[in-house]
């Protein structure tokens, strides 16, 4: 059973998590107007991701006899500058969610919660990937100039992702 106090919090980290998947769909859209499908596609799989993470947190709410309260999801940013702006937000909010995930397995393992702090860990090793792949997209980018045929060589890799939803694997 969980403690009002760790249910609020991960109904909040659900929150979080839905509006990680509508930034990351928001970015797809501005990559779409920008004839960057590639981009927009990386972006599209990136927001299917963040909607599995909040399910797997909202199903072990429910397994755990807690209540899921969804909360309103505030309005993401519509324009960047540019490919290296979106990037470089990617990779800030990904390192946001990191820090969340930290505080709520600090708060799991100060309430001896060993069942959440267990499901935590897989949100812990996930947002090293997370982080890791969107910085190596920033230096890409970085690295290219965010620009000319760099930009378009890059949009084409982008465009091979494919999405795979990793929370069954463990279910």
């Amino acid at each position: 059973m969980l403690s009002k106090k760790m249910e609020e919090q991960l109904n909040n980290q659900v929150n979080a998590e839905m509006y990680s998947a509508y930034l990351y769909l928001a970015m797809s859209a501005f990559f779409e107007d920008q004839n960057l499908s590639g981009f927009a596609h990386w972006m599209y799989v990136q927001a299917q991701e963040e909607m599995t993470h909040a399910m797997k947190i909202y199903r072990f709410i429910n397994d755990r006899g807690g209540r899921v309260e969804l909360k309103a999801i505030d309005e993401p940013p519509k324009e960047w500058d540019d490919a290296v702006k979106v990037a470089q937000e990617v990779y800030e909010h990904e390192q946001k969610v990191t820090g969340m995930i930290h505080d709520l397995v600090n708060l799991a393992r100060e309430e001896k919660d060993h069942g959440t702090d267990n499901m935590l860990q897989w949100f812990v090793a996930e947002q090293v990937e997370e982080e890791n792949n969107a910085d190596e997209l920033l230096q890409q980018l970085k690295l290219i100039g965010g620009k000319g045929q760099g930009l378009l060589m890059l949009d084409r890799e982008l465009s091979q992702r494919v999405f795979v939803d990793e929370t069954q694997e463990d279910e």
